[in-house]
């Protein structure tokens, strides 16, 4: 993955604090161009803890879908430490310019 594409999308609902449902879709990408797959995220409170459901869908080829699998748990899991305000470190995909 390049971290130098842009993904782009617009907002189709927003139910604060628990739901958001946007378009996805990478600039200049033939197989998922801008708007064209559906992301919802559900946050759900579970005690002391969020659980965050996220779906993805729209895909109109096998490889976006198994690209799409393989990048969101990655991120999310960034996510998970970035959000109580820790450190991720470098994003594993992004490309160094010198």
């Amino acid at each position: 993955m390049n971290s130098d594409r842009v993904a782009l999308g617009e907002y189709v609902e927003v139910d604060p604090p628990s739901r958001v449902v946007f378009t996805w879709g990478w600039e200049g990408d033939g197989a998922v161009p801008p708007g064209s797959t559906r992301v919802e995220i559900t946050l759900r409170e579970d005690g002391d803890f969020t659980i965050l459901s996220l779906r993805h869908t729209g895909f109109t080829t096998d490889g976006a879908t198994a690209s799409h699998r393989e990048g969101w748990p990655m991120y999310m899991e960034r996510l998970s430490v970035a959000a109580p305000g820790g450190d991720p470190g470098p994003d594993p995909t992004a490309t160094t310019h010198p």
